[in-house]
């Protein structure tokens, strides 16, 4: 069997969600969407379920999933709707609703609803993606009072800048946010992780873990509380091969590595097929047999490279850790000039196996 697989500890995603809470002495809905950023949303949606205040997806195809799960807990759909003719499953499954644009407000008090749903209505405080403008926030929280179609209204916006943290565009964000919330007594959302970690001036009686539940740091520098999280996913495999090259022979595809000296050389069975990042380049770090090294040449649709002439220990069936507990995901994604996020959504084909749970 071929030995690339993802290992999942739920007893660390556990520790991620419970810091978000200690950090703000807030509710926290874990976002689950995109399959639990790849480490599988059912699976960590049961190892929350006990301690979390909800789960939050993107959309209702991955509401229902959960659903059919049997995961009881409230669910927030953070894009809403697409169609109104999904309002009768979100009544029917009792789900959560954002409501960011006004036709989805129309929506709602046009529709026959069997009862009431709770809604987060979404001010576009500056990131200018989605959400309402300020100028219609106070009559769309209005309207929905007096469609007597809303159980509950929450308030909420989105950070754009929140992972910079000495950048004054998050205050800037908040002052259009309590400027339009004035006079309207509803509870708020505004923290996802980067402000859950580093924007305590930020108000929310809800916060929103997402990356930072699954134990990589947001931020590109070191910050106090994200040095508290532990990864949960360990992706990795183990050595195929073995190659003693002289000096001046290429590796791999295009020849973007000649060896400088002799050196000895490992093959892995991993690659941008099973969500490595293709443009990896020379010196990404891994950790073999133990030891830290580094990816040598172009990463292949099935196959890696790596340096082992400085790991005698290592050869044929060592372990490789692609990212993990030693290797961090961020540092991986910051070689190959992309983000956590993406690394961890692109996981396919290699198995996901779980623990702690």
């Amino acid at each position: 069997m071929r030995p690339a697989r993802a290992l999942i500890d739920l007893q660390a995603l556990r520790h991620n969600y419970q810091l978000a809470r200690e950090v703000t002495g807030a509710k926290a809905l874990a976002v689950l969407k995109a399959d639990a950023y790849g480490h599988g949303a059912v699976r960590c949606a049961q190892a929350l379920e006990a301690q979390a205040n909800g789960f939050a997806v993107a959309c209702i195809e991955e509401a229902l999933e959960l659903r059919a799960a049997g995961i009881r807990a409230p669910i927030l759909l953070l894009e809403g709707f697409f169609e109104a003719d999904e309002l009768p499953l979100i009544v029917e499954h009792d789900l959560w609703c954002v409501v960011q644009s006004l036709w989805q407000l129309d929506a709602i008090e046009q529709a026959k609803l069997g009862k009431p749903i709770q809604v987060w209505l979404k001010l576009d405080t500056g990131m200018h993606r989605v959400g309402l403008h300020p100028s219609d926030f106070k009559s769309a929280y209005q309207r929905l009072q007096a469609s007597g179609k809303a159980s509950k209204i929450v308030l909420m916006s989105h950070f754009a800048r929140a992972d910079e943290l000495n950048c004054p565009r998050s205050e800037e964000q908040i002052a259009v946010f309590e400027a339009a919330r004035v006079d309207l007594s509803a509870e708020v959302s505004l923290r996802n992780s980067p402000a859950i970690l580093g924007w305590p001036s930020a108000p929310s009686d809800w916060v929103r873990p997402g990356l930072m539940l699954y134990g990589a740091s947001p931020f590109e520098e070191p910050q106090i509380h994200a040095a508290h999280l532990q990864p949960v996913m360990t992706l990795e495999s183990k050595v195929i091969g073995v190659r003693e090259l002289p000096a001046g022979e290429p590796v791999g595809y295009g020849a973007k590595f000649i060896t400088p000296k002799p050196m000895r050389i490992g093959v892995v069975a991993m690659g941008y097929a099973d969500g490595y990042p293709r443009h990896a380049p020379t010196g990404t770090p891994v950790l073999v047999a133990g030891q830290r090294s580094q990816l040598l040449g172009r990463v292949s649709m099935d196959m890696l490279c790596i340096d082992l002439t400085d790991v005698p220990q290592a050869g044929l069936g060592s372990t490789v850790e692609l990212w993990g507990k030693n290797i961090l995901a961020s540092e991986v994604a910051q070689h190959a000039e992309t983000i956590p996020y993406e690394i961890f959504c692109n996981l396919k084909r290699a198995p996901r196996l779980y623990s702690g749970s």
